[in-house]
């Protein structure tokens, strides 16, 4: 714009028209820099957290939901016997299904026989009513049938001609189920789907879960009574000391758990070290039962556990100024109130800290027990094993599996709100 033409638009000479848009540019293009200066930083903090995560996920979160679906699913008889699942769909099960559900299990049975569907199904039919595996088998075999389906497989096993054995097929013709997560918790389903309470002869669960409860308490009390006063005494020495004493903790990471469940055997035995010293020194007149019990179980628990509950405390214990008791007792305070009422809270972030990493750790146990215990001392790991591995069912391990999940979220809650952050710094 000229001189001229600005005098006549009334604008001041040396202000141009575009100078009053200038800022406001300035201003958008420095937001826009700003915000894909915030975009890269955080796409460099996926980038270095992306590793981990991915690792999680694989490692763990897989594992997890492929554990808590298995304990769910149940496809043997919706696969193998389709056409008779959705025709007993609208059944009542009071009494016998029609010759339209005998002619679709002759016709499944006949198509699943060539496959490994005849075997899965009925070693699943066979948890809901036992000898249920003999009758599928002595059918499949029998097959191709003459005459009429009804008369047919009656004449085959007489079974078929019984209510109870259509209703074990009716009910699980879905291919999720809770029946295992219910036989986890010593419960069933009754032919028509309600909740009831298991067998008393079968119902061992509950007690088991009890056991584990009780065995990972004890063992996790005992291991906090031993290790809060060396802790204690590690946090008060000079740094060489503390170190010394902490490479002495360490020093069981360097052997196997195994290996030390087998030193603990040797110790534990009739003849082994421990009752040899107690004979030798008149405290026992005769060897002391230490071994397939549970005295067994806790020691070599406790000695394998002991340095998850020293560490926490330590390094909590460790940060701990000693000017605050030495204030308390000069303030007139008695020494142990002193501890007590001023130390003492001041741990509680390492002490829960320590708990929860034992406890989590002692209920999942499944060597110790399984070689220091005996037969009332085994915990839910030695079960999930026995299914896993001995009657192959893994339905009911994934169940059990996802109960102990469920009782450590649980606990992991519990810490979550009792742990809060400052609890440790709080002094009463």
């Amino acid at each position: 714009m000229t001189q001229e033409a600005a005098l006549s638009a009334g604008l001041p000479l040396g202000a141009p028209g575009r100078g009053a848009a200038q800022p406001a540019d300035d201003v958008r293009r420095l937001k826009g820099e700003l915000r894909h200066a915030e975009r890269r930083k955080k796409a460099r903090a996926l980038a270095l957290v992306a590793p981990l995560a991915i690792f999680l996920l694989v490692v763990f979160i897989v594992p997890i939901a492929a554990l808590l679906q298995r304990s769910v699913d149940s496809p043997e008889v919706h696969n193998a016997l389709p056409a008779t699942v959705r025709i007993l769909a609208g059944w009542d099960r009071h009494q016998l299904p029609g010759d339209d559900a005998y002619a679709a299990l002759v016709q499944d049975l006949a198509a699943a026989k060539d496959g490994e569907g005849v075997g899965n199904l009925a070693r699943r039919l066979n948890n809901e009513i036992s000898g249920y595996r003999s009758l599928i088998t002595k059918t499949a075999r029998a097959l191709p049938l003459d005459g009429p389906p009804r008369q047919a497989l009656i004449a085959v096993d007489e079974r078929w001609g019984q209510l109870d054995y259509w209703q074990a097929i009716a009910k699980n013709g879905s291919a999720y189920t809770p029946f295992f997560l219910l036989a986890a918790m010593d419960l069933q389903q009754d032919q028509f789907g309600q909740i009831e309470a298991a067998n008393p002869d079968a119902a061992i669960y509950r007690d088991i879960l009890a056991r584990t409860q009780w065995v990972g308490a004890v063992a996790t009390l005992i291991t906090l009574l031993i290790a809060f006063p060396l802790a204690y005494w590690a946090s008060t020495l000079p740094a060489r000391g503390a170190n010394l004493v902490m490479i002495c903790v360490l020093i069981p990471f360097w052997t196997s758990v195994l290996v030390r469940i087998a030193a603990w055997i040797v110790l534990l035995q009739q003849n082994g070290l421990v009752n040899s010293a107690l004979l030798a020194t008149g405290i026992i007149e005769s060897p002391l039962a230490l071994l397939f019990n549970r005295t067994g179980v806790y020691i070599s628990m406790v000695h394998i556990m002991l340095p998850f509950m020293i560490l926490p405390l330590y390094s909590v214990m460790k940060a701990i100024p000693s000017t605050y008791q030495r204030a308390a007792i000069s303030l007139g305070s008695h020494p142990f109130a002193a501890f007590w009422r001023v130390y003492i809270p001041q741990t509680y972030a390492g002490v829960a800290a320590g708990v929860l990493l034992v406890f989590i750790t002692t209920i999942g146990y499944y060597i110790t027990p399984a070689l220091l215990g005996g037969p009332g001392d085994q915990m839910v790991s030695y079960y999930v094993a026995y299914f896993t591995n001995t009657v192959v069912n893994w339905g009911m391990a994934c169940a059990l599996g996802a109960l102990l999940l469920a009782a450590t979220l649980v606990l992991y809650a519990v810490y979550q709100r009792i742990a809060k952050p400052g609890t440790a710094a709080t002094v009463r």
